[in-house]
């Protein structure tokens, strides 16, 4: 999926939702508009002694219902277009949670795994700084995502609390343990993904033990799903990267699998079962598939392939406006990514909350507090689902757009 893909995905299903709730065109105007986009350039000082200018963004959609929270990815392909569409899908996603954030995203079009850890640490300072008067703990609250993790959140942690002249750990989430981290944050979207699947399993009557599994991307999210999956019974058959996977019909040995990318080998080449690519994944025989790599693999070419009995969605955007259709006559049931892959936002409203508290929770508090919270938003979609006779997807973004469409005519808005 390009990123101006993206942005019609987006724009599609924000249609669909407030042509269900008969929204009047002001609100559709509002909602449909972006609070601030600002584009910057960063200036970095490279290893060699060059300079390079690397464009960054930020872009808040829509702050109705508290301060905007959303990720910085790095990325070679980040653009206008993608930061927009995925600061309208954390709006959403944090509505449908009953969240009381706005959303955002923000990054810079760069390659972080071509860069040493002293140019990216001066490429984020100098970035913080472009886009300091508009984060903070009240006002808009960055967190990892692609490229980007807990260090680069303690380097916006450090510039913005310099620039303040106190420490403020509340403006980032997703920071260190010893800088005012939540437990679990690293896990938080692969087990929100886990809850909603076993939720999906009782709704569709499926038995875990034995259920069959294929996950796209073995990241954080796909390496935590798959564990988690793998406890309550199921044969997680297929895990695939960027270049391709392994397949094995009686399930794969995750421990060796993570021993070899670990050490250095590339998935794919891991000497158990048969080597697959991500095309191949998607025509596997399983109950259980989980996209959660990149935007638009799922699309109108590989949907009939599809024999899963749920697709549950942990990448954003993974499934194509074309590629629902398909699916919908077919009869799987998808799990939207505003639902599926909401438990990091949702960790993260923790650790803001416990930042705020000063005062930290255990592990066992942490992972209570977050299964509440997405069972919860799964039982609402699926009550909606059932009462509007409305997939899973269209059920998620009617009920988030209606809550941010209220909230604006509560706050006089529109």
């Amino acid at each position: 999926m390009s990123h101006t893909d993206a942005l019609r995905y987006v724009h599609a299903h924000f249609e669909t939702a407030a042509e269900r709730a008969r929204l009047d065109p002001n609100s559709r105007r509002r909602l449909l508009s972006c609070d601030r986009t600002l584009i910057v350039a960063v200036p970095t000082l490279m290893d060699d002694g060059s300079l390079r200018v690397f464009t960054g963004f930020r872009v808040q959609h829509n702050n109705t219902l508290g301060p905007n929270k959303g990720g910085i990815r790095y990325h070679p392909g980040v653009t206008l277009d993608e930061i927009t569409a995925l600061a309208m899908l954390m709006t959403w996603k944090c509505a449908l949670m009953r969240l009381p954030f706005g959303g955002s995203k923000g990054g810079i079009a760069c390659d972080p795994h071509a860069m040493s850890r002293g140019e990216l640490e001066r490429m984020t300072r100098r970035y913080t700084s472009e886009i300091f008067l508009i984060i903070g703990p009240d006002i808009d609250i960055p967190a990892p995502d692609l490229g980007t993790n807990e260090q680069v959140m303690a380097w916006i942690m450090d510039t913005y609390s310099m620039q303040r002249g106190v420490t403020i750990p509340g403006v980032v989430t997703g920071k260190p343990l010893l800088l005012g981290g939540s437990l679990v944050r690293g896990q938080a979207t692969g087990r929100g993904v886990y809850y909603v699947a076993v939720e999906a399993a009782k709704t569709l009557g499926l038995s875990l033990e034995g259920a069959r599994v294929a996950v796209q991307g073995f990241g954080n999210v796909g390496r935590t799903v798959a564990r988690e999956l793998q406890s309550e019974g199921c044969l997680i058959v297929a895990v695939t990267g960027s270049r391709g996977g392994r397949y094995r019909e009686v399930g794969l040995d995750l421990d060796q699998i993570e021993r070899t990318v670990q050490e250095g080998g590339r998935l794919e080449e891991c000497p158990i079962g048969d080597r697959i690519s991500n095309d191949d994944l998607f025509g596997l025989p399983c109950e259980i598939l989980i996209p959660a790599a990149v935007g638009g693999a799922v699309h109108h070419k590989n949907a009939g392939a599809i024999r899963a009995r749920m697709l549950v969605e942990g990448a954003n955007a993974p499934a194509t406006p074309e590629a629902d259709a398909i699916l919908r006559d077919k009869g799987v049931m998808v799990i939207p990514d505003i639902l599926a892959n909401a438990g990091g936002v949702t960790c993260s409203y923790f650790e803001q909350v416990q930042s705020n508290m000063n005062y930290y929770w255990e592990k066992d508090e942490v992972l209570g507090k977050l299964d509440i919270k997405i069972t919860s938003a799964f039982n609402d979609v699926l009550e909606f689902s059932k009462k509007k006779n409305l997939p899973m997807r269209n059920a998620a973004f009617s009920i988030a757009v209606a809550r941010v469409a209220q909230a604006c005519k509560d706050r006089g808005w529109v």
